[in-house]
Order: structure tokens, then sequence, then C-alpha cells
């Protein structure tokens, strides 16, 4: 098991719950889904990386496909952000800057999981 991979999901999942939780205090009538997406999938990316340290063999593909499909929906919810600030809605600057950094971060652990691959 490769444990700089596990340690890399933890980290991950505390980063997308940290985006979440700053997400949701920058506007909390309207950015509750900011607290429960980043906290559900930031928890989820750490239990992968408990269960991957903790020997579970398929814990790391679970980590894989999660980050896969978290840099799918950032993509799409950044590209979306950016072009309601550009078109204008200059409240979505903060929203566009975070959820890019959340695509940014999948991005780097999607690398992560590449590089790793074929090492032990």
């Amino acid at each position: 098991m490769n444990h700089k991979l596990s340690k890399i999901l933890i980290i991950y999942g505390a980063f997308l719950i940290l985006a979440g939780v700053a997400g949701f205090l920058s506007n909390p009538e309207k950015a509750k889904t900011a607290l429960i997406s980043g906290g559900t999938f930031g928890t989820l990316s750490i239990v992968w990386g408990v269960l991957a340290l903790r020997q579970v063999g398929w814990s790391l593909k679970a980590g894989l496909i999660t980050t896969g499909f978290l840099t799918f929906i950032f993509a799409w919810r950044s590209a979306a952000t950016w072009q309601a600030y550009i078109g204008g809605n200059t409240e979505k600057l903060f929203a566009a800057f975070l959820i890019s950094s959340m695509l940014a971060a999948s991005i780097l652990v999607l690398f992560a999981f590449f590089k790793s691959r074929g090492q032990k």
C-alpha cells in the first residue's frame, strides 16, 4: 500500500472540509451546499486515506474514483462560476477562486495517483 498517497488523501479531505466551511462562511444564506458537499466529500476522502493506511486494498481505488469525480464536478462548477463573475455577478469572485482551488487540489491528487502507479 502506498502510505504517501494515503496521507495525501487525508490532507486533501481536510482541505475539502476547510474549503466547504470557507464557502459557507462567505455566504451563509446561499452556500449551505458548500458546507454539505465539502464536509461529505472531505470526510469520504479522509476515510479512504485512513482505510488505505490500514491496508484495505480497494480504498485507494475508491479514492481515485472519488477524486476523478470531484475533478469533473469542480471543473464544471469553476467554469460556471467564473462565467457568472465575468457576466457581471461580482459576488461570485470568492466562490470562483475557492472552487478553482478545489479543482487545482483535485488535479494535484490525481497526478499523485498516476505518479504512484507501479510504486510500492
